[in-house]
């Protein structure tokens, strides 16, 4: 589906962006492995998302939805079974790493992975080293890719050190860990968003973090509370980044989940001169909280100067830094993103085809082997960008035209369905009330 975005005027008004993608998806997994039923309240709609409903159900769970509450009458935490029906995950990249973790501690059971063409070339060598260690199998295509296959077994805890920064890797062994005999240890190179630590440490699990080391012990069940969902930082930064760069905006961005490793966007939006004024949270170091903080943000329209986003930032800002380069563009002076090999093997190689993308609208732009550099000052022209099945592309090109002189259409804007259902009417509403 082609969408066009004309360069817009103020944007103005109030807006509560999706719930959270990342802790709906874990909700769903958690309450799937509890004892007893689960309620999770705002639970985002999204095709990810659902793809990860449709898998609890494969292994046995019976779930209810209406519309954004979730019922989740699990299997508990050692008995979830597909029954030889393969776990189909859509285009989840969460649901596919995640998922494995807990399904490996299954002794005895087997359990096959696919998802769509996209999914398909994305890696799980990355779960599957450490899964491997900790005594299971995991038999993948040409060795490393879906669909794969699970082979559970007796777990035993081990001390992994990511070789690179990943939440999803990391909570991947933390799950398998409850299942271990003995502890499990996951060293981070820098830290990463902790939901999954949270969810755990909410429900009691005995988790603890020790500087750059988290470590989970054995678990024989699990029991949950209800889960509310929070706004996703993620989606919310797009319409953030609009209110920023359309002259004459002010928007008041509500509910957003402010986990301080997840407002990576807002220190380098802060650092670039941008008026985004809330609280958040700020970083902790020795302790796991179980809750996750809310605020609301208030962004405004203003000049911004160029900076430089390095390699031990970058997993606080993954999925906000195609944002970064659109924001370079209209920034004083040069943007550089390094250590940011990981967008490589996102639903899109995020690095050529932000690259690419933005360079056809206009922008000065050049790939490098771990991210990029921008050539700021002269904004967006305009013309046409291909999403490549990418959520988060189809929205920088949405956003690229409402700031650009000459307005952009989104080729396959569909995609942003996945995690920001009904972006384009949230950013139709905050044209409204501009002119009321």
């Amino acid at each position: 589906m082609d969408v066009r975005f004309d360069p817009s005027g103020p944007l103005k008004g109030r807006l509560t962006p999706p719930a959270d993608k990342s802790i709906s998806h874990r909700a769903a997994m958690v309450g799937t492995m509890a004892s007893e039923p689960v309620v999770v309240t705002n639970y985002l709609t999204g095709e990810d998302t659902l793809s990860t409903l449709q898998a609890m159900s494969t292994l046995g769970a019976l779930v209810t939805r209406e519309d954004t509450r979730v019922t989740l009458r699990g299997v508990g935490l050692r008995t979830p079974d597909a029954h030889g029906e393969t776990i189909d995950v859509g285009n989840a990249g969460t649901l596919m790493r995640l998922l494995p973790g807990w399904l490996a501690g299954q002794d005895g059971r087997s359990f096959r992975f696919d998802g769509d063409a996209s999914i398909r070339r994305r890696p799980v060598d990355r779960i599957a080293e450490p899964l491997r260690l900790m005594g299971a199998n995991i038999e993948a295509t040409d060795g490393r890719l879906p669909p794969f296959t699970v082979h559970g077994t007796q777990l035993h805890g081990i001390t992994y050190e990511l070789p690179v920064a990943s939440a999803q890797v990391k909570s991947c062994v933390l799950l398998a860990g409850m299942l271990a005999h003995g502890e499990t240890t996951v060293v981070e190179p820098v830290a990463s968003r902790d939901h999954t630590e949270r969810l755990l440490s909410r429900l009691g699990v005995p988790l603890w973090r020790d500087g750059d080391r988290i470590t989970v012990g054995h678990v024989d069940e699990l029991t949950v509370d209800d889960i509310h969902v929070p706004g996703d930082i993620s989606s919310a930064a797009f319409p953030i980044v609009a209110g920023v760069l359309v002259k004459g905006s002010r928007l008041l961005v509500e509910g957003v989940n402010v986990n301080w490793t997840r407002v990576g966007i807002l220190d380098v939006l802060e650092r670039m001169g941008a008026v985004v004024l809330g609280e958040r949270e700020r970083r902790q170091d020795g302790i796991v909280p179980g809750e996750e903080p809310v605020a609301d943000l208030d962004v405004a329209h203003g000049p911004l100067r160029g900076t430089t986003v390095e390699a031990e930032e970058v997993p606080l800002v993954i999925d906000e830094l195609p944002l970064v380069a659109l924001l370079g563009c209209f920034a004083e002076g040069e943007t550089i993103v390094r250590g940011a090999e990981e967008l490589k093997h996102k639903e899109s190689d995020r690095i050529a085809t932000v690259v690419d993308g933005l360079r056809g609208l206009g922008a000065d732009i050049e790939a490098t082997d771990d991210g990029f550099v921008v050539q700021g000052g002269t904004g967006i022209r305009g013309g046409t960008i291909e999403a490549h099945g990418d959520h988060r592309l189809a929205m920088l090109g949405a956003v690229a035209g409402l700031a650009s002189r000459e307005g952009v259409t989104v080729k396959g804007m569909e995609a942003a369905e996945v995690s920001y259902p009904g972006f384009a009417d949230h950013v139709a509403h905050l044209q409204r009330r501009a002119g009321t």
